[in-house]
């Protein structure tokens, strides 16, 4: 058999999220517009048995120029997994001079003595000379394996980039269970679920600033009661999570125990909470306690 560990990494909001959800055949990254959605590595886990191949990819926040103690967990985390893995799938969907965030994780990626695909995302939204340009671009460096044209979002291609990873593994043991899609345990997830829902709800200033924390989680055969507080950094964004009359926070909650519920395959009481931690992205005590940190 033959298996390994590969490093999904890229400017925040290109789709290294929805790319691993794509390869996995269901949902166990959230996805939003919003940028840094990802804060932790998230671990999915491909297991091809007629191929005979297990490959553990790991989703990592999207490297950023870090403003904050979060930010900066967020950025290493990604960037430690350079060396721990077998292989390397860098994600881009603009030119070089589009911006600084791409060229500053090219500088980090090329020094990694590990092998290298690049994928260009949104290929369903390139126009074709643009399309063009940026493979070219990418091409002349001449430290990518393959380079590939996928569409995360539809599918195209990524059959074709999991069958050039699979090329890159070497014969190895079998990590996992074939059944297992992520190590996380179902906790984690719910969380992460419960945080999405914010991020589509919220205001572009308040979703960076917000962290949700299970308090309680008890499962029965036909009900599992979870209780999770949502933080905020200031009160004013606490009267806005909630909305007015509580109709917000309502339907953030509907929503998230709607796919908790077809998660979980039982019935879901949430409970949430509100409360207010004061730069809490910039405190090592709150950050460990929200589990960022160690």
């Amino acid at each position: 058999m033959k298996s390994g560990f590969v490093s999904i990494v890229g400017r925040p909001n290109v789709g290294k999220s929805t790319l691993l959800n794509s390869i996995l055949g269901e949902k166990i990254a959230i996805t939003t517009s919003k940028p840094q959605t990802t804060r932790n590595t998230i671990r999915g886990i491909y297991t091809n048995m007629e191929s005979e191949v297990q490959i553990v990819f790991i989703d990592t926040p999207g490297i950023h120029k870090p403003r904050t103690k979060l930010g900066e967990y967020m950025t290493d985390t990604a960037i430690n997994t350079f060396k721990e893995v077998d292989a390397l799938v860098l994600i881009v969907d603009d030119e070089l001079a589009a911006g600084p965030g791409d060229k500053y994780i090219l500088d980090l990626v090329k020094d990694a003595d590990t092998p290298k695909i690049l994928v260009i995302n949104k290929i369903d939204a390139l126009p074709p000379d643009k399309f063009k340009r940026i493979y070219e671009e990418y091409e002349q460096l001449a430290i990518f394996k393959e380079i590939f044209g996928i569409s995360a979002r539809e599918g195209t291609n990524v059959d074709r980039l999991v069958a050039a990873i699979t090329e890159l593994m070497d014969e190895g043991p079998m990590y996992f269970p074939a059944e297992m899609v992520t190590d996380h345990p179902e906790r984690f997830i719910v969380s992460e679920i419960i945080r999405e829902k914010l991020l589509l709800y919220l205001n572009e200033e308040i979703p960076h600033g917000v962290a949700v924390e299970i308090e309680t989680y008890k499962e029965t055969p036909k009900l599992t009661k979870i209780g999770a507080v949502i933080y905020c950094e200031k009160k004013s964004h606490k009267g806005i999570i909630i909305g007015k009359e509580g109709k917000k926070l309502k339907g953030i909650g509907k929503d998230a125990r709607m796919e908790i519920e077809g998660l979980l395959g039982t019935k879901v009481f949430l409970e949430l909470w509100v409360k207010v931690k004061e730069h809490w992205r910039d405190s090592d005590i709150a950050l460990s306690n929200f589990g960022y940190k160690e």
